[in-house]
């Protein structure tokens, strides 16, 4: 099995969660004792923080990269970035490595293909459901309509992330706050809605909504043990 290098950090709330589903579905396919290689760098997601408000995604992008370079220096064999939002860097981190970059975004668009959902709403920070980086990359193929909640819904659910859930912070609360933005997408015709923040699946479970969710943490970590689990 190849080695999982993790830039995680961003919030550390979601990269614990991401260490426990890799190996977790490595002991599910393996069997027995067996757990994930997996070489972890994890960042102070304060500095992260403050170049995202400040629109500093060249510095963020450097950071990111060089922090990917030890990780693949240090043995790691293919890289995930355990964030959705920092995605947005993507491209610095793919060229700054020669191993390969598994994108959340491809991960996330195979799922719902293979579901056979077409129609997806999106949950996230402000930065994922605004910017283009992620939706583009998401429906890159043409196949997907995506839409977002309108703009208050979408100034609630980033509250709830940055000064909640990357606090570890969950309440029943926002908890309604993010099933009626669940809701109202549906209503304007989502098929499934996409938990496009790694921290939202803390607070937003299957069992709290008849409406299919793709959690993108589950779904990113299990294409990640795959990819380590395959040959080439």
């Amino acid at each position: 099995m190849k080695t999982i290098g993790v830039l995680g950090g961003m919030s550390w709330q979601s990269t614990e969660h991401y260490y426990r589903l890799l190996n977790e579905d490595t002991a599910r396919i393996r069997g027995g004792l067996h757990s994930a290689p997996i070489l972890l760098a994890s960042v102070d997601f304060h500095h992260i923080e403050q170049l995202q408000r400040a629109h500093d995604w060249h510095t963020a992008g450097r950071l990111l990269a060089t922090e990917a370079q030890r990780l693949e220096a240090a043995g790691a064999e293919l890289l995930i970035l355990a964030t959705n939002t920092m995605h947005l860097v993507a491209p610095a981190i793919e060229d700054a490595v020669s191993i390969p970059f598994l994108h959340i975004a491809d991960a996330t668009a195979s799922a719902a293909h293979t579901a056979g959902f077409r129609r997806l709403g999106l949950l996230g920070t402000r930065f994922t459901m605004e910017e283009s980086f992620y939706t583009d990359r998401l429906n890159r193929s043409g196949q997907f309509q995506i839409m977002v909640p309108d703009a208050p819904a979408r100034a609630q659910i980033d509250r709830v992330i940055f000064d909640e859930l990357c606090l570890g912070i969950v309440r029943d609360e926002s908890r309604r706050i993010y099933l009626s933005a669940v809701n109202a997408l549906v209503a304007g015709g989502a098929d499934a809605v996409i938990l496009g923040c790694t921290e939202i699946g803390m607070l937003v479970k299957a069992t709290d909504t008849p409406t299919p969710l793709l959690d993108t943490t589950e779904i990113h970590a299990r294409a990640a043990v795959q990819a380590a689990l395959t040959d080439g």
